[in-house]
């Protein structure tokens, strides 16, 4: 039995049940001609969802995608550095003694899963330093996301790679030159970076990273351009924060501040999450609340699957690729 007849023999009410119905109403969406959006929250890349990610990414199941500045650079840290990951499965039990040999051994622990700085973060830093500094001296500016292609294209970091490469999503995004929104950059280990090569003086133009607001705009040409009635754009959302309600904003703002009101709304909406309705929490608000955003429509099929997307992502992403 594979994994979709499996889930569809098994899966049959709650949250089992919204799984199926986002995943096939996912496929619907892609089958009547829309585009796909997935959104990544978190550390997925760490989870290594880039697993499957990839093959959507190669089989043009995701048309954009926008993530925080972890995901970006963290599917690159473990393309290059897997093999010096540490896992600590009894991460709950920790004293603070034992999170601070982690630090003394240079261990950035996510959850259960420890990121080696200098195999990853250090090595990294290496080669985007290179490009950055490049890209100053010259004048040009790229967003965050082009300078990883660039060094990803470059080769110059094969001789690292240890894992499949066919697992890293960075790597069939840049081979794609897949669009990629990726706001609040600054708040990552290479943001942090950056900004301490721009106080040093490395790079004389804070700008040379081009900036969240860039991002905007860039997306809303984008959507502009590639969201028609037959062509309608889905919102796959995984977790919440800013890598979901940046671009999900992109909609109000061409209808209410440049008046674009052909533009349709978003054409599909799941979102997963283990936050549950609460107050004033973007990431616990129901899908209906974005109605009175003016980001979803009354008629636009809406999912939410109350669980861990790193359990859930991947089987919806099964049923998605026809697993």
């Amino acid at each position: 039995m594979n994994v979709t007849n499996f889930l569809k023999h098994h899966y049959r009410h709650f949250n089992a049940a919204a799984l199926i119905d986002a995943a096939e109403g996912y496929n619907k969406h892609l089958a009547d001609g829309g585009k796909m959006m997935i959104t990544l929250a978190g550390a997925m890349s760490t989870a290594e969802m880039g697993i499957q990610l990839a093959e959507l990414i190669r089989q043009d199941k995701v048309q954009i995608i926008s993530c925080t500045g972890a995901n970006l650079e963290e599917d690159i840290f473990n393309l290059v550095a897997h093999d010096f990951y540490e896992r600590v499965p009894n991460y709950r039990d920790l004293t603070a003694a034992d999170e601070q040999a982690l630090l003394e051994r240079h261990m950035n622990r996510v959850t259960d899963t420890c990121i080696p700085e200098e195999e990853a973060m250090r090595r990294l830093e290496h080669s985007v330093l290179k490009f950055w500094e490049q890209a100053d001296k010259a004048g040009e500016r790229y967003f965050p996301h082009e300078f990883f292609y660039q060094i990803l294209k470059s080769g110059e970091l094969e001789q690292y790679y240890q894992i499949d490469p066919k697992d890293s999503w960075m790597l069939a995004a840049a081979e794609k030159n897949l669009p990629i929104i990726c706001p609040g950059w600054e708040d990552s280990t290479l943001g942090n970076i950056f900004a301490g090569h721009v106080i040093s003086g490395d790079i004389k133009n804070v700008h040379t990273v081009r900036t969240g607001i860039e991002y905007m705009i860039y997306l809303a040409g984008w959507y502009t351009e590639q969201a028609t009635e037959e062509s309608k754009v889905g919102f796959f959302q995984i977790g919440g924060g800013i890598a979901g309600d940046f671009p999900i904003c992109v909609v109000p703002m061409l209808h209410q501040d440049l008046g674009r009101t052909s533009v349709p709304l978003w054409g599909y909406f799941c979102q997963i999450s283990d936050s549950t309705t609460s107050y004033g929490s973007y990431s616990g608000a129901v899908p209906n609340e974005k109605i009175t955003w003016g980001k979803l429509g009354q008629d636009t099929p809406k999912y939410i699957i109350e669980s861990d997307a790193t359990i859930v992502a991947p089987l919806v992403f099964a049923m998605v690729l026809g697993q």
